[in-house]
């Protein structure tokens, strides 16, 4: 019996792109299948086989968000795919803001649902810790804006209020306010946990009386 190679079908390149003199957002190539994942997971309308793209009308976000959908589906299912980077709500920076707000959220809903003072302690961490915390990572960029301005705007005249100088007065504080709430996660810390009140005992009946 003569031994057969075997046969690979190797998947059409997909590449999702907005057309810059319709706006509209199109999807170019694929196969049969992959067609049916754009409509699916993307709300894409087929015009052809391998071209499609999505309703007329969308605001921005709606076309990000629906493109990115339907990529991530497509890589899911073995396709290779093309995602132009304007519509990626993963790698954009507004994907990055929404990412942010999402995790200041989260830190929000960790506080409200606390029961221990540990638990407050770990969130305050995550504000303050030194490098990696919130609250440093955002004064190390306030610090960045008030050089950058100031090489941008050079010396102000003597008679301006220069907010760009206060910058390093905020900057300070900031550094000042992270150190502040370290010693507060440091005493939420060691904070000794509530002993549970014990339920109130049951009346004992009275002993017999002697004589």
């Amino acid at each position: 019996m003569k031994q057969h190679e075997p046969h690979f079908l190797a998947m059409e390149y997909i590449t999702i792109t907005k057309d810059p003199r319709t706006g509209l957002v199109v999807a170019i190539g694929g196969t049969e299948q992959a067609a049916g994942i754009l409509q699916q997971s993307g709300g894409f309308l087929s015009d052809a086989r391998t071209y499609h793209r999505l309703p007329h009308g969308l605001p921005f976000e709606q076309q990000r968000l629906k493109a990115t959908t339907a990529a991530h589906a497509l890589l899911a299912a073995g396709h290779n795919v093309h995602l132009d980077p304007a519509l990626n709500m993963l790698t954009t920076p507004d994907g990055d803001r929404d990412a942010a707000q999402r995790y200041l959220g989260h830190l929000a809903e960790r506080v409200a649902a606390a029961e221990t003072s540990s638990q407050v302690a770990e969130v305050l961490t995550e504000i303050a810790a030194p490098v990696n915390g919130l609250l440093p990572l955002t004064t190390e960029v306030v610090v960045r804006a008030s050089l950058a301005a100031r090489a941008l705007e050079g010396t102000p005249r003597g008679d301006e209020l220069d907010h760009i100088d206060r910058l390093g007065d905020i900057t300070h504080s900031m550094s000042m306010a992270a150190r502040v709430i370290l010693h507060a996660r440091d005493q939420a810390a060691g904070a000794p946990r509530k002993a549970p009140t014990p339920p109130p005992s049951a009346p004992q009946p009275p002993g017999p009386r002697r004589r």
